[in-house]
């Protein structure tokens, strides 16, 4: 069964920094891309930033760039991301996701995020 926990949310002054993890069990860690995607309260889905798998590529939405950095190490079958320059907006419950071998889309239970003063 695929698992992903993510950790590492809280609440923090904007400006802070935080880094997220995501502890992924059941699957293949080093041959799957991954993801993390964002929901804010009363708000759809947002996607973050994504990696592929030999960690050679990544992409991240314009309102990150330059503030986040998604990473991974498959030897310890976890995905991170690290948020700098904290904003207020990027208060949300972020999941990390990705695609089981019959291709659906699989989350966790998210971690929350709040930024404020």
């Amino acid at each position: 069964e695929v698992q992903l926990v993510e950790s590492g949310g809280g609440l923090v002054q904007p400006g802070g920094s935080l880094r997220l993890s995501c502890a992924a069990s059941g699957f293949t860690f080093g041959n799957h891309d991954m993801n993390w995607v964002r929901q804010a309260p009363g708000k759809g889905p947002e996607w973050v930033s994504t990696i592929n798998s030999d960690s050679s590529r990544t992409y991240s939405a314009d309102f990150v760039k330059g503030r986040f950095t998604i990473s991974r190490d498959n030897n310890k079958n976890t995905l991170y991301l690290q948020m700098n320059s904290l904003k207020p907006e990027d208060t949300a419950v972020y999941y990390c996701t990705t695609d089981d071998t019959t291709g659906n889309t699989v989350r966790g239970q998210g971690t929350q995020v709040t930024v404020s003063s």
